[in-house]
């Protein structure tokens, strides 16, 4: 039994995950400590994003567990782990596009009270007005306030990554992982979000972030881990990531910036 860690909210313990004959992730470790924000970096096709899909239960490891404050998340549904308080922004934005921004971001808060696919109508119609409120406001923070009745599918890809990033943040998640979060924006959206993000994290929110954008790493992190052919190659703090030997010739061709 995998047990606790004080200040260790979320514990990968030697995690395999092999697809055929192909092994994504061999031997991960990661240990993300509570209130803090920790950067996963490595080259396309080193198991990032399975890492992240694992964490969540979209697909089983091949051996191995992930732990959150002391529960066992393997083998437990993508909406059980959602609601014990871990939500992700996807790689590709995953909103209703069909529906107004506004409503995007109010849906997830009716499933974290109610849970999957069970919405008590009563108690929404009652705390509609709460929720819409707080959908606003929340809104208003990544800059969509303006666009809370347009189609969310006629947003650009950057603003959609954003609405994601909204309604992931209206669940009021005790772990936020996000998988590219920059990706698509402009750098004047791009320093938006970093800012809201260092706003989220003076709340207290973990957060998991995967980044290719070395301005984004380097602006939010606390802690960095590189991961290059599946496994762990480094982790530690920035400065000790940005000087790590292997780390310019896995990763960065030389040097990070």
């Amino acid at each position: 039994m995998i047990e606790a860690t004080p200040n260790i909210i979320l514990h990968a313990a030697d995690v395999h995950k092999n697809f055929g004959g192909l092994r994504a992730l061999s031997d991960i470790d990661l240990q993300i400590e509570e209130g803090k924000t920790h950067a996963i970096i490595g080259p396309n096709g080193a198991g990032k994003s399975t890492l992240l899909n694992v964490i969540i239960g979209r697909i089983p490891p091949s051996s191995g567990a992930v732990v959150f404050d002391g529960t066992v998340l393997t083998g437990k549904a993508p909406h059980e782990i959602n609601q014990l308080g871990i939500s992700r922004v996807f790689q590709t934005p995953e909103i209703f596009p069909d529906l107004p921004v506004l409503h995007n971001v109010m849906a997830p808060a009716f499933a974290r009270r109610d849970g999957a696919f069970r919405v008590n109508l009563l108690r929404s119609i009652d705390s509609e007005r709460q929720i819409r409120q707080e959908a606003e406001d929340i809104l208003d923070d990544i800059g969509l306030h303006g666009r809370r009745g347009d189609h969310a599918g006629s947003l650009s890809r950057g603003d959609k990554r954003r609405l994601e990033l909204a309604m992931c943040l209206i669940q009021r998640p005790r772990l936020l992982l996000l998988d590219e979060p920059t990706a698509g924006m402009s750098r004047h959206d791009t320093n938006t979000t970093i800012e809201l993000l260092r706003k989220i994290k003076s709340s207290g929110m973990t957060k998991v972030i995967i980044e290719h954008d070395m301005h984004v790493v380097f602006s939010l992190a606390d802690r960095i881990s590189v991961l290059a052919q599946g496994r762990i190659i480094a982790s530690g703090l920035p400065q000790e990531i940005k000087e790590d030997p292997r780390v310019q010739q896995a990763y960065l061709g030389g040097s990070v910036q």
